[in-house]
């Protein structure tokens, strides 16, 4: 799944949100605040004097207290909050210029007390909750990090014990003098080493899909250069971005391994003076298509792969059985050769093929 991208803006409300309160190492700046907000707060209600309501003595203070709160703590906030309380009751509650209380100044009081305790006890425990999450995020990423980072060396490692014991057989193969046990460990050491170069490439913790046609080219290239055919020339054509899971991988880079080493032993066998395979990767309607097309020696009229007791075709087979796919092998239409076709049902996404 792919993820959505975010947008910046977020990511910067979120850092932002998540350093509050603000200056916890300087507290003396948040005071300062508090007192500068609590200050402006009474200086804005003079000025407004009674163009006001009766019953709004508070009205310019509450923003003071709120945001001293939430960008600076709840201590400033309690600061502030007692500031603006004794200057409103001084300057704004009758009677005014003192601090006599009448059962109307007491109540407006209270009341301005519960508010504010509400709203400082409310962004406080917001910050809190927000602070255990940001540590649990940064330990959760800090796990990803970590696990990503093993999961790579694990897959790192799997695909190194792969190539040894490729190198393992062929080792072994050098000792045998039968030629067709040779060439029974040749091939298997070769589809180790190969399993083994494309393993440590594939996966990751994300299970992202993988490009099909950069998979195939990169395939394609490492048959004809392990095999060390540089009079071949190989051409590559990709009509489709389809994409395939890492589960898929494997069993299509074997596929089109054995295809083209096929093409090499049979079709165009060492000697010959020069030969051209073309890998085309295309769409068939719901489904893609992978077309290995030579100008070897070719196959025989109405030639079946099932029916074939080739090893290399019988690993083919089994392979598209695995993969739900189709595999074809006829004869070129113009000239010598042949055409190898693995059809196949993409993972995702959908190319737009009309």
């Amino acid at each position: 799944m792919e993820e959505v991208p975010q947008d910046p803006r977020d990511a910067n409300r979120s850092s932002l949100i998540g350093r509050l309160p603000l200056a916890r190492d300087f507290p003396m700046i948040g005071y300062g605040v508090a007192v500068l907000l609590a200050v402006g707060a009474w200086y804005l209600r003079w000025v407004i004097g009674e163009g006001l309501p009766p019953g709004f003595p508070y009205l310019t203070f509450f923003p003071a207290v709120i945001f001293t709160a939430f960008f600076f703590g709840a201590r400033p906030g309690i600061l502030s909050a007692a500031m603006c309380g004794v200057l409103a009751w001084y300057f704004f509650i009758e009677p005014r210029n003192s601090f006599g209380l009448s059962f109307n100044s007491g109540l407006a009081l209270a009341f301005y007390a519960f508010i504010v305790t509400v709203d400082i006890t409310l962004i406080h425990w917001m910050q809190q909750a927000n602070r255990r999450l940001v540590a649990e995020r940064e330990r959760s990423e800090r796990l990803r990090d970590r696990s990503e980072l093993l999961f790579s060396e694990l897959q790192h490692r799997v695909g190194n014990n792969l190539q040894m014991v490729a190198s393992l057989i062929a080792l072994q193969r050098n000792r045998l003098g039968d030629e067709a046990a040779r060439a029974a460990l040749d091939a298997a050491s070769h589809r180790l080493d190969l399993i083994g170069r494309v393993h440590r490439q594939l996966y990751d913790p994300g299970g992202s899909l993988l490009g099909l046609a950069a998979h195939i080219r990169e395939v394609s290239h490492e048959v004809i250069a392990v095999a060390g055919r540089e009079e071949i020339k190989l051409d590559f054509e990709a009509n489709t971005d389809a994409s395939l899971s890492p589960d898929k991988a494997i069993p299509i880079a074997l596929v089109v391994t054995e295809a083209l080493n096929n093409v090499l032993e049979h079709g165009l066998p060492p000697g010959v003076a020069k030969g051209h395979i073309a890998v085309t990767i295309e769409p068939r309607g719901e489904r893609v298509a992978v077309v290995i097309e030579d100008d070897g020696k070719g196959v025989p009229q109405g030639f079946d792969p099932e029916d074939t007791n080739s090893f290399g075709l019988r690993i083919i087979r089994s392979l598209t059985e695995s993969l739900g796919g189709e595999f074809t092998l006829v004869p070129a239409e113009k000239g010598e050769g042949a055409v190898a076709t693995l059809t196949i049902t993409p993972d995702g996404p959908t190319p737009d093929w009309t």
